[in-house]
């Protein structure tokens, strides 16, 4: 992978879900028993912009917020990170998105989002419009801005400008059951989608849903969905998606690491592991962002793609053992001196 050498305006803009993160302060508690919240930030895009932002990137994020409060707290939050946010628009008559989660650790961390009248899900193509995606050397989208209109047609519309102006686009497949009314929306869009996309990030549930590979998620109702795990054939699943146009597909695996699967024209499919780091894990929201924001700026950096994946398991390690998403993304001094404690790469 060779260091991109255009010089652009931003390193990455990403696009889509923005939210205040209201995680509870009662660690282990279940939710009917929680006595006060922390607020934070949150939003798959909002937190890779915040964690490429700290590793030394130069970000923008386009999002939406509506005329409130909640939308001054998030875009004053950014502002301080020194994340770009000209291109981020308010929504009159629209609201500012919320999420509120407790934590139980080790494995149970319900989520609750209120994305009714939410404003960033309508981002249209005029707001693209306004937004120097031709400037950036990545355009990161996810699956959540996918799903509804106007978004869906602005999140598209973004990736082919990106595409037009050689900008690489990143997907992060950002499966939210809850946030689609079928499964088979989300695979379909998703598939569109993959056409337009050069790296594509996700766990096995999030590939097998974009590809449904497991016939009998089909047939689940929608609150069935929302706690199933989608299974299926994930090596089969990984082969359709890059058949559809990623060159990179980094599939992401927890503690056991990360799997970089890549495409070479003239040469066959090949795929590296980039091992992970050991660590007690407090908190499991947020770390799937850190680890793309640390695996694009190692892109970004022209590292190849198995030190980028290392510096992005490190980055989802050190997010995992905090309470929060953006607010607790590491610096990348922060990172680096995680990864010497570690062994290094």
């Amino acid at each position: 992978m060779s260091k991109m050498a255009t010089e652009k305006a931003y390193d990455i803009i990403t696009m889509g879900r923005s939210s205040i993160d209201l995680y509870s302060n009662d660690i282990g508690a279940p939710f009917e028993d929680i006595t006060s919240f922390a607020a934070y930030v949150g939003g798959c895009p909002l937190n890779i912009s915040v964690g490429m932002q700290r590793l030394g990137s130069r970000a923008a994020l386009l999002t939406a917020v509506g005329d409130d409060q909640v939308g001054s707290f998030i875009l004053h939050f950014l502002q301080r990170e020194g994340v770009e946010t000209r291109f981020s628009v308010h929504k009159p008559g629209k609201r500012s998105s919320a999420v509120l989660m407790s934590i139980q650790p080790p494995d149970r961390f319900p989520l609750t989002f209120y994305r009714d009248n939410c404003a960033d899900i309508e981002l249209t193509i005029d707001d693209v419009l306004q937004t120097p995606i031709a400037e950036s050397r990545v355009l990161l989208i996810s699956g959540t801005g996918l799903s509804k209109e106007p978004s869906r047609s602005a999140t598209l519309f973004a990736a082919e400008v990106a595409q037009r102006a050689g900008t690489t686009v990143a997907l992060d497949i950002d499966f939210r059951p809850d946030q689609w009314h079928d499964a088979r929306a989300f695979g379909v869009t998703i598939r569109a989608a993959l056409r337009l996309v050069d790296i594509v990030l996700g766990t096995e549930d999030e590939i097998n849903a974009a590809m449904l590979t497991d016939p009998s998620q089909v047939s689940l109702t929608h609150s069935q969905l929302s706690d199933a795990r989608v299974s299926g054939d994930i090596e089969a699943a990984i082969q359709a998606v890059l058949a559809l146009g990623p060159k990179v597909l980094l599939h992401k695996r927890g503690a056991a690491g990360c799997r970089v699967h890549l495409v070479t024209p003239g040469s066959p499919a090949h795929q590296i592991h980039a091992p992970g780091f050991p660590v007690e894990v407090s908190n499991i929201l947020g770390a799937g962002d850190a680890f793309a924001a640390g695996a694009l700026h190692g892109f970004i950096q022209g590292w190849d793609w198995y030190k980028a994946a290392r510096l992005a398991n490190a980055c989802g390690a050190i997010v995992v053992t905090k309470p929060g998403c953006a607010n607790f993304t590491p610096t990348y001094d922060e990172v680096m001196a995680f990864v010497a404690e570690h062994g290094g790469f």
